[in-house]
């Protein structure tokens, strides 16, 4: 027997019913806690891969044209990914921003797209990164944010598996790494001699753990604050001699990207030092010139 479903939206639009959303062979479906269209399909698709779920949806309900459609709950920082579009890294624009991060552009083509979206009747478009469940990381001179789903950015590399894997916080740390290794090795900067794990937010850190046993060197570059010493330390715990905290390379600057720029950190900013943080920086062995980034 086919029939109609009927879906309650919670939230904000705890009275709003869906009719005839989805047909399938079933009289009717209570999914019994608040949600939208796409908290439904994950919980008959049993999947969070957001392009995966629409697709599905247009499968199943070809009459249903929605004028737009947000991945994330607008609010005045979080803008809404609507209409959104996918295309190569070439807009000036973003060539600018990242040359202002101290990019070099040619990697983040390689590395990254261009993902252009409107929000609130306004087109844009910024640079967008792939993680491993078909979301993107989204940046410009003027927001971050993230299209769903979240999830880490695993990059492996071809042939043997490699030993080592270098670990970053965010993109941008990533492709200032990358920038650094070109720099300071231009002839050979054997940028796949290791894989590489972005987190794109310590709060990823958890996804990280089971990938990383298969490597005998870890080496993390993470922020110069709290949050970094504390992944710094769970990865200890997990993984022991294995760890290798890189950060001490940047000790007077809060991440890579500002070392790469040359931004250091404000002495005048009430930065909590902990205990490892200060005797990393008294270790840091003097730096001569003409060897560049290695690792």
């Amino acid at each position: 027997m086919r029939g109609d479903m009927q879906v309650r939206f919670g939230g904000r639009y705890g009275k709003t019913y869906c009719r005839k959303a989805v047909r399938r062979s079933v009289p009717s479906l209570r999914l019994g806690k608040g949600g939208n269209i796409i908290a439904l399909a994950q919980e008959l698709y049993a999947s969070d891969s957001v392009p995966y779920l629409l697709d599905k949806i247009a499968q199943q309900a070809l009459h249903v044209r929605p004028v737009s459609f947000s991945f994330r709950q607008q609010s005045s920082t979080q803008p809404s990914f609507q209409q959104l579009e996918v295309v190569p890294l070439s807009s000036p624009a973003l060539y600018s921003y990242l040359q202002e991060r101290g990019i070099n552009t040619e990697l983040a083509k390689r590395e990254c797209k261009e993902v252009r979206f409107v929000n609130n009747g306004k087109q844009f478009f910024a640079v967008g990164f792939p993680n491993a469940s078909g979301g993107y990381e989204v940046r410009n001179k003027y927001f971050k944010g993230c299209i769903a789903p979240k999830d880490i950015t695993y990059i492996r590399q071809k042939g043997e598996p490699r030993e080592t894997c270098y670990m970053f916080e965010g993109f941008m740390d990533y492709l200032s790494f990358l920038t650094l290794r070109q720099k300071s090795c231009l002839t050979y900067p054997d940028l796949d001699k290791q894989d590489y794990i972005i987190l794109n937010s310590v709060s990823n850190l958890s996804k990280a753990l089971y990938p990383l046993g298969n490597y005998e060197h870890i080496h993390c570059f993470f922020d110069n604050d709290a949050a970094g010493m504390k992944a710094v330390q769970e990865l200890h715990r997990e993984y022991g001699w294995r760890v290798r905290d890189s950060s001490r390379i940047y000790s007077n600057y809060k991440d890579l990207n500002d070392y790469l720029t040359g931004k250091k950190l404000s002495q005048s900013l009430e930065f909590p030092q902990p205990t490892k943080q200060t005797e990393r920086q008294v270790q840091q062995p003097t730096k001569k010139k003409g060897k560049g980034f290695r690792m």
